[in-house]
């Protein structure tokens, strides 16, 4: 596999991605529409296709241009307001571009897809903690129901078709380029105002809990998967909670912010308690997570700041 081609490769994850990519070796191309990612994300080093995945006649082009041998799909509509908002964007986004994607790369003889799944959405309120891959599908968003519907496609043109797929179920991620203005990067978010001066707000009481894991750590996973995992799906986690009042006070203490939060009324469609168990993960691939929380937070408050300081 020396060609790779990554949606979503302008954006947070797909970037580093990308970044790890060409450091192996690899020849890579990128599709993003820049609605959610930023061309200072992009590696010079790479092709870069700005286009929809959306659009079903551009996608066969370009994978009939470039020959990819394995494909990484981040490219996905991921606010979950937005999907409660607009089901129908959020299924066209993430259903109907993922096939748009799956048609061209059956076409064009891809040996593999990397997915990128939610952990933290298509479970559902979990009935136990950590949640493994066996737990029930028990999305309450849009959001949730149409990243795991693919899910289902892909191992469809597996046993159809013999394209390799493997799925890696997503924590809340974070890390240096997130972006501020998204709906769920919180700790990008409660930097960029503590940076500011300004108060951030917290939805609910602050309670809810999370699975935060490294960009970095994330990469690992999806590296692992390109020699295996073969028709897998896996939790990447720590299996630890974290909560939102927790993260606020790691980043103020990074920052030297000393505000308080603004609490306000939570949100439609959002799941109060989530962790995921990577056994399988660990297990079958060797993935471990290398960055602590607290390691992670001071690599990203440094990057937000120097963001900050340059006024970018």
């Amino acid at each position: 596999m020396s060609k790779a081609l990554v949606t979503g490769g302008a954006g947070f994850i797909g970037s580093h991605i990308v970044d790890r990519l060409l450091g192996m070796g690899f020849d890579v191309a990128v599709i993003d529409n820049l609605s959610t990612g930023y061309r200072r994300n992009l590696n010079a080093k790479a092709t870069f296709h700005e286009r929809d995945i959306r659009d079903g006649e551009a996608v066969r082009a370009i994978f009939e241009a470039e020959r990819p041998s394995v494909v990484f799909h981040l490219a996905a509509q991921m606010d979950v307001r937005r999907s409660v908002a607009d089901p129908v964007y959020d299924a066209q986004c993430n259903v109907l571009g993922s096939l748009n994607l799956l048609e061209a790369a059956r076409a064009t003889g891809v040996s593999k897809i990397i997915y990128a799944s939610t952990g933290g959405a298509v479970y559902g309120e979990p009935l136990e903690l950590p949640v493994r891959e066996t737990h029930p599908i028990n999305p309450i968003c849009p959001y949730g129901a149409s990243k795991h519907t693919v899910e289902h496609y892909l191992f469809m043109y597996r046993a159809n078709y013999g394209l390799e797929y493997t799925v890696l179920r997503y924590p809340n991620v974070f890390g240096p380029r997130q972006d501020p203005h998204g709906e769920a990067g919180v700790v990008a978010i409660f930097s960029q105002l503590m940076l500011a001066g300004k108060q951030p707000r917290i939805f609910g009481r602050g309670d809810q809990t999370r699975d935060y894991v490294f960009v970095r750590d994330v990469v690992d996973a999806n590296m692992l998967a390109l020699e295996g995992g073969h028709g897998c799906i896996y939790n990447v986690g720590t299996g630890v909670e974290t909560n939102v009042n927790q993260v606020f006070a790691a980043v103020a203490q990074a920052l030297g912010y000393s505000g308080q939060p603004d609490y306000a009324e939570e949100r439609l469609g959002e799941i109060s308690r989530i962790c995921l168990d990577a056994g399988l993960l660990r297990s079958e691939l060797g993935w471990t997570p290398r960055y602590t929380f607290e390691e992670g937070i001071q690599e990203a408050t440094a990057f937000y700041k120097d963001q900050a300081q340059s006024g970018i």
